[in-house]
């Protein structure tokens, strides 16, 4: 486990234990005998023929980690070895997937196939007694996806808790995302621009944008003000004063998800608001724990960060009032984040129980992600930050709430953009473990 790619053969069966335990409670209560899941195929672009980069089904590489065999299908029945029907073409045109090898191969029963529609003959004929699951693009036949609404639910209620197997995954994603946020902070500090240090991640990474879990985010001075800034200038500016950058890494179809906020040399109130910005995000993180309302600490977030706007004369109000009065969202108008693991927004972050429904969020809080109780095995991000937004600033501007901003101080602060620092943090039944903080500190 102290080597970047761990020894995964005992986690991994481990892993697949419990996923055979949670299909057989689904498929029981919901009174099916197999589960079908779908690897999903390519969606292919308006009048064209090129497709999109292939995206497999979350719940197919919950199983496996496989990731790149479009028109592949697992079929599991109660009682017996999982079986992988795997469709390696005969292809000329695009690189075949590779015969499956690997930790995990021995748990499966593997056939192989060349078309497409050679898997129906090795899916079970009465399909009524199938929950599958899948995009409808994934039907062979008469195999069409029915995703049951009872099945998906208890499946997603479950992977909110990660097995240890999936914990080793996030850790190495830790790793990896670490790894090029250094290579992404030097190339700021070398005067790269937007473009330059996306390229720099990515080879720190060693993963092209499509292996990545999302979009970098890849933010200089006032760009840091749009939250999913993806444009990537391609020339520096002609001042340097921030960069914010929101870049992760994939690791067998396990996503790691990290936000830092760098100031440039001689931004030293920048720096000063930074640093109490991270002060204020490691007590967050320290909070996840069993027992937490998400919600709660979410609000609990809005405070400290108003806290930090009056202490650093950006508001002449109080906190508490700021937040009671919604002044707070203007500069933090996003939610404290979110769970994440197959899926960088992972499921079933409002969902009230293994037979669905849903958990409103707070009043007022339009944009928070997950709105549950912290348990052990969940692994949520936190990621509070301060932006000076000029389309937020201007709606501001005209309300009474207007006279209790020092606007001369935001509007110095506006070249900066904003702030946002984000860590991956699993609850344990003690104390909390940060993937993201203990990734930094390894060298």
């Amino acid at each position: 486990m102290d080597t970047l790619h761990p020894d995964l053969n005992l986690l991994y069966a481990q892993h697949l234990d419990a996923l055979c335990a949670r299909a057989d409670a689904a498929l029981q209560r919901e009174g099916f005998d197999h589960l079908l899941i779908a690897a999903g195929q390519p969606h292919y672009q308006f009048l064209d023929d090129r497709d999109y980069p292939f995206c497999v089904n979350p719940h197919f590489k919950h199983w496996l980690p496989v990731t790149q065999a479009p028109g592949s299908w697992l079929l599991y029945t109660p009682g017996r070895k999982p079986c992988l029907v795997y469709l390696q073409p005969h292809d000329y045109w695009h690189v075949v997937p590779a015969a499956p090898a690997g930790y995990w191969v021995e748990h499966f029963d593997i056939q192989i196939i060349r078309e497409p529609a050679q898997a129906r003959a090795h899916l079970p004929r009465d399909l009524s007694r199938c929950a599958i699951l899948g995009e409808a693009n994934a039907a062979i036949d008469d195999a069409a996806p029915n995703n049951p609404s009872g099945v998906l639910d208890y499946l997603h209620w479950q992977r909110s808790y990660k097995t240890d197997y999936e914990l080793a995954l996030m850790r190495v994603a830790s790793r990896l995302g670490a790894r090029a946020h250094r290579a992404a902070e030097a190339a700021f500090h070398a005067g790269a621009s937007e473009f330059e240090i996306h390229m720099a991640y990515l080879a720190a990474a060693r993963q092209t944008d499509n292996q990545l879990p999302y979009g970098n985010i890849i933010a200089l001075n006032e760009h840091g003000a749009v939250l999913h800034y993806t444009d990537l200038a391609h020339a520096p500016p002609a001042q340097r004063h921030s960069f914010l950058i929101d870049a992760g890494a994939s690791f067998h179809g396990y996503a790691s998800d990290i936000t830092r906020t760098h100031a440039a040399a001689g931004a030293a109130e920048f720096k000063d608001l930074i640093d109490a910005v991270d002060a204020a995000q490691t007590g967050f993180c320290a909070k996840v724990r069993s027992g937490q309302s998400y919600p709660e600490l979410h609000l609990h977030a809005h405070h400290v960060l108003a806290g930090i706007l009056k202490d650093h004369g950006f508001i002449r109000m109080s906190a508490e009032s700021a937040v009671e009065s919604g002044l707070s969202s203007t500069f933090f108008p996003h939610g404290l984040g979110h769970p994440i693991g197959l899926q960088v927004h992972d499921v079933a972050g409002f969902q009230a129980s293994d037979s669905g429904g849903t958990i409103p969020r707070p009043p007022g809080h339009p944009y928070l992600r997950m709105t549950r109780v912290l348990e052990p095995g969940m692994v949520v991000t936190i990621e509070p930050g301060l932006y000076f937004i000029d389309l937020l600033l201007a709606r501001l501007k005209d309300k009474p709430l207007a006279r209790e901003v020092r606007w001369e101080h935001v509007d110095a602060f506006r070249r900066f953009g904003g702030i946002r620092i984000e860590d991956d943090v699993v609850c344990t039944r003690d104390t909390p473990e940060n993937l993201t903080r203990d990734a930094f500190a390894r060298p």
